[in-house]
């Protein structure tokens, strides 16, 4: 976004025993904290003068252009043509934020508004040309993972997420946020499935390249309005009673969360778009980092819905 001069006139000296003087002055703006590297700076110069009470001035021929460097945010989803991934690039559109969706899709068949605005990008993590897709960016956000026999799923799931995380590291993208999974208090035996493996390596990885900026999002189930092959699935129509009950029920259901596998049932479904602001949040705030449940999720998506 270009920078827009501001006009300022200085005001005249009242009561000034000096005489009128006249001087020529350099003004150097000071460069803004920027985390990609910032443009040559400016230099501003402009007239100044200054006037006894009796002389008349005439300041509209002297004004001083200001320019500010503002800081914008651009983030690379990817997978951000899926369910969850193209909720992200709303709500990053709806909160002025420049979007790049990375995919093996590319482009969503649907039109909606938002679509327009951002930049869809074509293409398989595991041979990307990662000097293209993260030119500019600020925060990389991964929604990477899926299900499959357990080679898949480790592949999918852990090692395109490393793979992610190293190239933002390397190509000094400042912030890096995973869509991971709550743990549903699941016995050891269970969380050796490929699934959760792969995730719990791309958390790891995130946090050991990240120690002070990786964002990890352990949702449960995200319902939403899912759109499958040009269909819409109302994931919400069990989702949002199912959280609501949980919800009015939960003090009752606290002392059962010690119970393995417990959460299977008790963990509240949570909105793809909390979700999604959740990871707004993590973009625009340098103090959101670590790893985050579903609770705290939803607090994160509060501060910043639109």
């Amino acid at each position: 976004m270009a920078p827009s001069p501001l006009l300022v006139r200085p005001p005249a000296m009242a009561n000034s025993p000096l005489p009128p003087p006249r001087c020529a002055a350099a003004v150097a703006a000071a460069p803004a904290v920027r985390t990609a590297p910032a443009a040559p700076l400016s230099r501003l110069r402009t007239k100044c003068r200054f006037a006894a009470s009796d002389v008349r001035e005439d300041y509209s021929s002297t004004p001083i252009d200001i320019v500010a460097d503002v800081k914008t945010e651009k983030i690379v989803v990817l997978g951000g043509s899926g369910f969850v991934g193209s909720a992200i690039c709303k709500a990053a559109v709806a909160t002025g934020i420049e979007v790049v969706s990375f995919s093996r899709s590319g482009r969503p068949a649907y039109s909606d508004p938002w679509v327009d605005q951002v930049n869809w990008l074509a293409g398989d993590v595991f041979y990307a040309r990662w000097d293209e897709v993260l030119v500019g960016s600020t925060a990389v956000v991964s929604t990477l993972g899926g299900f499959g026999n357990e080679e898949q799923m480790k592949r999918i799931n852990g090692e395109a997420n490393v793979i992610a995380v190293n190239a933002a590291k390397e190509y000094g993208v400042p912030k890096f946020i995973l869509i991971s999974v709550h743990d549903y208090n699941l016995p050891s035996f269970l969380l050796t499935s490929g699934y959760f493996t792969g995730k719990r390596k791309a958390e790891s990885e995130v946090l050991s390249k990240y120690p002070a900026s990786g964002v990890v999002l352990r949702p449960g189930f995200i319902y939403g309005k899912r759109k499958v092959n040009g269909f819409e699935v109302p994931l919400d129509a069990v989702g949002q009673p199912l959280e609501r009950l949980l919800s009015s029920v939960e003090n009752f259901t606290k002392p059962l969360n010690s119970l393995p596998a417990s959460d299977l049932i008790l963990a509240p479904p949570v909105s793809v778009d909390d979700v999604a602001y959740a990871v707004i949040n993590g973009v625009v705030d340098d103090s959101f980092f670590g790893v985050f449940t579903i609770e705290q999720i939803k607090e994160a998506a509060a501060k910043v819905r639109v």
